[in-house]
């Protein structure tokens, strides 16, 4: 049955886009049998091949256009301008009706105006489907067996015989490849790379592949610090195994009477697996005073790790009492986190009734945080968090710093009453002469002074010597006009702390300098800056300008009552393990495996370290060799003193080899320079003072000669 015109002409279209369609779909097929026929010429490859082939074009055949006719006819009367008559365009015109040859040249007419489409339409994911398979069958075919492919070229006989190949002098690496498969626990997917060096994660399975031309006896790897691995051949390869605990250096070595051509040192750096990283989000300071009413405590951690997060919780401690009775209890809550397994954020809040927190207690938290390195997690904690809740301001205290300041010597005041002084020599300054002021305004510089170097004490600063009166005090007494009450103050008294002084705050634990260590860090910062603040005050009032001195005084003011709520200080709560008592060496005196209390001054040996002479005899042209072995062996034995030992060993074997390379010499005498011993410290000169610096300290020596 012949179609009409129109059809024939839809027709041919159609099959020209089955045909582009079949060859879009066929392309990677054909060329992975072209890669398995290149790697496998057996017999049962050519028949797979065949085979596929023979699949492709079958289905072609049965898929082309025109095939099925009532199929076609169904698609076209899928049109509503051929009013189901497609029929009539495959029927012969002879043998229809005159009313079905009308509606018959109707439906031409109407195909002339716009012509079937009968094309099959792109299968586009059906064709991205197969190129992604095929293509990474085929890719995988030549990678696994790049040594099958082969490209046999037709060449011409030679009428005279070729001649016979030179013997191999040296042997030589054809391929090699180091297979990669880190530890389970990282996540990282093993890998394959053509060089023989590279970082991998610790602990990583490490197997080595190579083919040599030609082919050696044995071959073995051996590593800087003298193991040994022997390769194992299989077939034309030789490969071996280990697991790359540490960084290391080494050499391929073959057995038999040809070198290898390339013998470089090849290096291996195995990568830590890191602990895990805590910051805290909320709260923002080691330190938070409970505001009244609180009943919670909003905390919020955030923990990344390398490879993975594992389990974390949160330790608390409520420390209440004070004196000999406090009692500390503890508890762990187990935290989830949120995010992904690299990075997460770990948010708990405390009801603080139930942890029963009450008035003079400290709340400590601490975050710990564990990884999931197998077989033993690496844990992080955080620094610990302090939630204290001050006990209220006591009346009889207060009334007794009163009398405190009343007892207190003129010439050793309190913050807030040189502020109040100073401010009163403003005031009075009208009515005083210039030398007055001057003097009343020099006067609160040194009492500025002397209360500096009280609370210098607590940061460990050295005293500047006795505390002396200011001028105008002697033997108890002190000058009229330095705006003090007399009549009020006792003749004498002894130096009790001031009302502001940090010894009544923190006598019973820093009696000594040594122990400001005690302080948390915020309060020595509080300290420090209050001090700043007071040596600028004092240089206002000693220059006779209390107006610029009164800032700072404010500011100092404001440090110190900062300071003072910091009253507490916690440190974690070991059991106290003391070693077992001899009870037969009791009352015998006898001193044997009693350590010395004498400490000293260790002397510097610096014969101890030997890239000193290396260092020196790498200089000159020549020389360095015996240097050169001894520091090897220190070397092998102190790997952990130094930063980069893997080169330094590289930079010898360099050297070793090649005992004239200029270069070389050089590069492991750039290399020693960290190592080399430094000289003792020594005190540095004071630089000179300027114009005014000299001015100050003339005058200052002038107040203190009689």
């Amino acid at each position: 049955m012949t179609p009409a015109l129109p059809i024939q002409r839809a027709l041919a279209v159609a099959r020209r886009r089955h045909a582009a369609i079949v060859a879009a779909f066929a392309l990677p097929v054909l060329g992975y049998v072209a890669a398995s026929l290149a790697t496998d010429r057996s017999p049962a490859a050519l028949l797979q091949a065949g085979v596929v082939i023979a699949i492709t074009a079958l289905v072609a055949w049965l898929k082309r256009p025109g095939r099925d006719l009532r199929g076609l006819v169904r698609r076209l009367d899928a049109r509503p301008d051929l009013e189901d008559s497609a029929d009539l365009l495959f029927a012969a015109p002879g043998s229809l009706g005159p009313l079905q040859q009308l509606q018959r040249q109707r439906l031409l007419d109407r195909l002339a105006c716009r012509p079937a489409d009968l094309r099959a339409a792109w299968p586009l994911r059906s064709l991205l489907a197969i190129w992604i398979v095929f293509g990474t069958l085929t890719a995988a075919t030549i990678w696994l067996f790049p040594q099958g492919i082969t490209i046999t070229l037709p060449q011409r006989p030679s009428p005279t015989p070729a001649p016979t190949a030179a013997a191999a002098t040296d042997l030589v690496v054809e391929t090699a490849r180091l297979h990669a498969e880190p530890p389970a626990y990282t996540g990282l997917a093993a890998g394959t790379q053509p060089e023989l060096s590279g970082k991998f994660a610790q602990d990583s399975r490490l197997r080595w592949t190579l083919r040599f031309a030609p082919q050696p006896e044995a071959v073995e790897l051996v590593f800087h610090d003298g193991q040994r691995l022997p390769l194992t051949r299989e077939g034309e390869d030789w490969t071996a195994t280990r697991t790359l605990s540490k960084s290391t250096l080494y050499r391929i070595v073959p057995a038999g009477p040809l070198p290898l051509r390339d013998d470089a040192l090849h290096r291996l750096d195995a990568i830590p697996d890191q602990p895990p990283q805590i910051r805290a989000v909320a709260p923002e300071r080691s330190l938070t005073l409970a505001t009244p009413g609180q009943r919670q405590w909003a905390l919020d951690f955030e923990a990344s790790d390398d490879h993975g997060l594992g389990p974390a919780r949160l330790e608390i401690t409520l420390a209440q009492g004070s004196g000999e009775q406090v009692t500390v209890t503890e508890q762990t809550r187990v935290l989830r986190g949120e995010g992904d397994a690299r990075l997460r954020r770990y948010a708990h809040t405390l009801d603080l009734a139930r942890l029963g927190l009450a008035e003079g207690d400290d709340l400590i938290v601490r975050l710990v945080v564990a990884d999931n390195r197998a077989p033993s997690p690496q844990q992080s904690r955080s620094a610990s968090f302090i939630l204290r809740w001050p006990l209220p301001p006591s009346a009889e205290s207060t009334g007794m710093e009163g009398l405190v300041k009343k007892a207190l010597p003129a010439y050793f005041r309190s913050q807030r009453q040189i502020i109040i002084d100073a401010e009163a020599l403003l005031a009075d300054r009208p009515r005083l002469t210039a030398d007055e002021f001057m003097l009343r305004s020099n006067n609160l510089g040194v009492d500025q002074r002397l209360l500096r170097l009280r609370y210098g004490q607590f940061l460990g600063e050295e005293s500047e010597g006795e505390p002396e009166p200011p001028p105008g005090y002697e033997d108890g007494e002190h000058a009229e006009g330095d705006g003090h009450d007399h009549a009020s103050e006792p003749p004498a008294a002894p130096t009790p702390p001031g009302g502001d002084s940090m010894l009544e705050l923190y006598g019973h634990t820093h009696d000594e300098a040594e122990a400001a260590t005690l302080l948390d860090p915020e309060t020595r910062a509080l300290l420090k800056q209050a001090l700043d603040a007071m040596w600028l005050s004092e240089g206002g009032l000693r220059q006779g300008d209390p107006a610029a001195a009164l800032p700072h005084a404010y500011r100092a003011l404001g440090f110190i009552k900062q300071v003072q709520q910091a009253s507490r200080i916690y440190l974690a709560r070991t059991g106290l393990e003391l070693p077992p008592i001899d009870e037969a060496r009791r009352m015998t005196g006898d001193r044997k495996g009693i350590a010395s209390r004498t400490t000293g001054l260790a002397p510097r040996d610096a014969g101890e370290n030997p890239a000193l002479p290396l260092w020196q005899a790498l200089a000159g042209p020549d020389g360095g060799e015996p240097a050169l072995e001894a520091f090897a062996d220190w070397l092998r034995a102190n790997e952990a003193r130094v930063d980069d030992p893997l080169s330094l060993v590289a930079a010898i074997d360099a050297l070793r080899r090649d005992p004239a390379c200029t270069d070389c010499r050089a590069a492991l005498r750039a290399r020693l320079w960290p190592l080399l011993p430094r000289d003792a410290a020594m005190t540095p000169a004071r630089p000179r003072p300027g114009e005014r610096g000299q001015a100050y300290l003339d005058a200052l020596r002038t107040e203190a000669s009689p």
